[in-house]
């Protein structure tokens, strides 16, 4: 028979990975203590896992590029890139022992962070202050 075939394809979104172009992303889970301290981390891609050093003092939100482990190009050589998102998982239950441990490192933390940091209006009254003087 003669006539047109239709043919309507949807489809399933990935439980783990998003695809734009060729390029996929995710988003891994870090504990504070990789972040903190830096850490190198397995990390799922299209053709297995690869090894993913995270930097000491990575912030949450921070998106890495593994080049080359995206979609395969159509024509040509080459792959596109995965990007992950790492997320500081905060942990919901600590131990007496690890409330203290935070605590003491709040304190410690606190006191280097007051250190050097200036309000906004400080700033201000400084630069007039400045000016004033020249």
């Amino acid at each position: 028979p003669y006539g047109d075939l239709y043919v309507v394809l949807n489809v399933k979104a990935h439980k783990f990975f998003e695809r734009e172009g060729n390029d996929v992303y995710c988003e891994i889970p870090i504990t504070f203590v990789q972040a903190a301290l830096g850490s190198e981390i397995d990390i799922p891609t299209l053709d297995g896992k690869v090894k993913m050093k995270i930097p000491e003092g990575t912030q949450t939100a921070t998106v890495f590029r593994l080049r080359g482990h995206g979609i395969p190009y159509r024509r040509g050589n080459g792959r596109g890139d995965q990007h992950v998102r790492v997320v500081v998982a905060t942990p919901t239950k600590l131990t007496d022992r690890q409330k203290e441990l935070l605590r003491e490192f709040g304190e410690v933390t606190s006191d280097q962070q007051q250190m050097g940091k200036k309000s906004f209006f400080e700033k201000v009254k400084e630069n007039i202050r400045d000016a004033i003087d020249l």
